[in-house]
């Protein structure tokens, strides 16, 4: 983990937001800025998505966005749908930070149980989550678009 001294918090507002877009962008590369900024909005309006940045000395280095859930599967739960370091900062121990930010906003929240999925080419992504961050691999996501 890095020394360097950092400042997690969440983003609230669309001046943020959009900030946080050519980061966000370095992983959901499909989206531009207007179809980002509209389905933000959304996702946090009807299902309270909340987007947090890692800021060293006030610039944005990484960015989650997830959102607390209920299923009958997993009972209360926090879904990371976004996790993502700037290329230029990776592997120092800022997604390990914003993760940990999400865990402990999920159990002083009263969600017990963090889940994600991870696309399958991703291996260095399952690296992190298996073996850094102590994630069990329960499950394979399906997804047919229709």
């Amino acid at each position: 983990m890095t020394h360097q001294s950092y400042e997690i918090r969440e983003l609230e507002n669309e001046q943020e937001w959009i900030k946080a877009f050519s980061i966000m962008k370095q992983l959901r590369t499909q989206l531009d800025e207007d179809s980002y900024l509209e389905l933000v909005k959304e996702a946090t309006q009807k299902e309270n998505y909340k987007m947090a940045a890692l800021f060293i000395n006030s610039k944005m280095i990484a960015v989650t966005g997830f959102m607390p859930m209920i299923t009958l599967y997993n009972g209360r739960f926090t879904w990371v749908c976004d996790l993502v370091t700037d290329n230029s900062y990776r592997s120092k121990g800022y997604g390990e930070a914003l993760i940990e930010y999400v865990q402990n906003w999920s159990k002083e929240n009263g969600f017990d149980i963090v889940s994600l999925s991870s696309g399958l080419q991703r291996k260095d992504a399952h690296r992190f989550y298996e073996q850094k961050m102590g994630y069990n691999k329960t499950s394979y996501v399906y997804l047919k678009k229709v």
